[in-house]
């Protein structure tokens, strides 16, 4: 923990009690290690390493313990593609056959539309999950050569754009598309355009040697019967790096997750557009729960009121999650070397217990805004054909309700002053007009009384009783 929280009671607190139940969780589990950091706004403000990258070497795991990421690789590939895009190098509705000649599959389900770099970002291309190998039970992944022979045995697993499919082909190929635009190998074009411009030092697309100093020690699951645990064969993903090859560390994937808060730049580079990022960021695949569904690269899950973007990572001996929630500009991230590791019940605790107080330590509450005399005059009942309105000063701020509903408080706009007798609305109810002008309209002749308001293109007339 940095100096900067070490007086702040809640953050300590919140910090203790996750320090406390990861090591009990880590005992009861005989897990190894795992290294876990948050960010808020555009820094990395707290992390932290538990139990060990190397256990008999008693080798701590710390933030910049490298880990492998496996499919957290994806968002990655989905960046590049998208830089592509912004480039005017690929269009995401372009078919994938355009940009890759070799890609014949087979596809059984009639009128089924033409599979395209979006379905591929959103696996709604109804894609087979893998390319025509064992790879995840043999660890001998194929060659792109190999992919391209056998593609064409195989056949679409559904229809495209019929439901969501995940699929480690699709991104494969998604990377090839990537190489293909840009002339350059996509382990470079990663490197050299969005590692690079990150400061990520050390993050590897390519794989990288198992004996690496910092590299974390994959171990299988905890068996029953056993305490001990396998140490898993380590594998170069080859044909299917873009799905699933890379490593980081916290304190780099952190550059990333802030990357993906900020504005599209690095420094003084613009990596990518600040709309396309939040293009990236919404929802492009609806699950039938509306609870999830998938953006460009991003899985997207509605949890507590709140919306998180991010993506997880398996690949043997590893289990990964990065975890953002752009309403709260914030990020967590943790990074496991078991097959049992299971990040997301760390990141779901540290979303509880640690980022609430960092939130509030970060961002104190504002003081209480007290509202202009002169709003006075634009409180009252307003009317027009279609119903009735009350403003009123609600929290120091003068709002606008429906008296008429049985929770007033769930649709309210709020005026904010720019002007003479001018106000900006504000509402989360996009039926409200938000963001359009509110203009109160005086009786000059007679008692400079308020007389009628008009919101955005509509008027309602002031009245004195229901």
């Amino acid at each position: 923990m940095t100096n900067q929280w070490q007086e702040n009671t809640a953050v300590c607190s919140g910090i203790d009690l996750f320090t406390a139940w990861v090591d009990a969780q880590r005992a009861y589990k005989n897990l190894p290690g795992l290294a876990a950091g948050v960010v808020v706004g555009q820094e990395l403000v707290w992390a932290q390493g538990f139990g060990y990258a190397d256990v008999p070497r008693q080798i701590p795991a710390t933030p910049d313990t490298i880990y492998r990421i496996a499919s957290i690789t994806k968002l990655f590939t989905a960046v590049a593609i998208m830089q592509l895009r912004d480039a005017g190098k690929l269009q995401l509705d372009d078919p994938i056959a355009g940009h890759l000649p070799w890609f014949n599959m087979q596809n059984s389900h009639a009128d089924a539309p033409t599979i395209t770099i979006r379905h591929l970002l959103t696996h709604t291309a109804g894609l087979p999950r893998e390319a025509q190998f064992p790879y995840w039970t043999d660890g001998k992944f194929p060659t792109l050569a190999q992919i391209q022979e056998s593609v064409g045995q195989q056949t679409t697993a559904v229809s495209p754009e019929t439901r969501f499919k995940y699929s480690n082909l699709g991104l494969s190929l998604a990377g090839v598309i990537v190489a293909q635009a840009a002339s350059l190998p996509y382990e470079a074009y990663v490197q050299e355009h969005i590692l690079r411009p990150l400061a990520m030092t050390n993050t590897f697309v390519e794989t990288l040697d198992p004996q690496h100093e910092r590299l974390a020690v994959g171990y299988g699951r905890r068996l029953p019967g056993r305490l001990d645990r396998d140490i898993m064969s380590f594998t170069d993903c080859q044909g299917i790096t873009p799905a699933a090859n890379m490593a980081t560390t916290v304190a780099d994937l952190a550059r990333f997750a802030i990357f993906h808060l900020g504005d599209g730049t690095a420094g003084e580079t613009r990596l990518l557009r600040q709309s396309t990022l939040r293009e990236m960021q919404r929802v492009h695949w609806l699950n039938p729960d509306w609870q999830s569904g998938y953006g460009l690269g991003f899985s997207i899950t509605r949890q507590h009121n709140k919306t998180y973007i991010g993506h997880g990572g398996a690949v043997l001996g590893y289990r990964t999650l990065l975890r953002l929630c752009p309403a709260e500009d914030t990020a967590v991230i943790v990074l496991t070397n078991a097959d049992d590791g299971d990040p997301l019940v760390y990141v779901e605790k540290l979303f509880a217990w640690v980022v609430p107080p960092l939130l509030a330590a970060i961002r104190p509450s504002p003081t209480p805004a007290q509202p202009d005399p002169t709003w006075q005059q634009y409180v009252g009942k307003y009317r027009d054909a279609w119903g009735d309105m009350q403003i009123l000063l609600h929290n120091g701020v003068l709002t606008a309700v429906d008296p008429s509903q049985p929770d007033p408080l769930l649709a309210t706009l709020r005026f904010i002053p720019v002007a003479e007798h001018t106000f900006r609305m504000e509402s989360e109810n996009g039926f409200l007009s938000p963001d359009e002008l509110a203009i109160f309209v005086v009786d000059e002749v007679g008692n400079g009384r308020v007389t009628r308001v008009r919101l955005g293109n509509t008027f309602m007339e002031r009245v004195e009783g229901w």
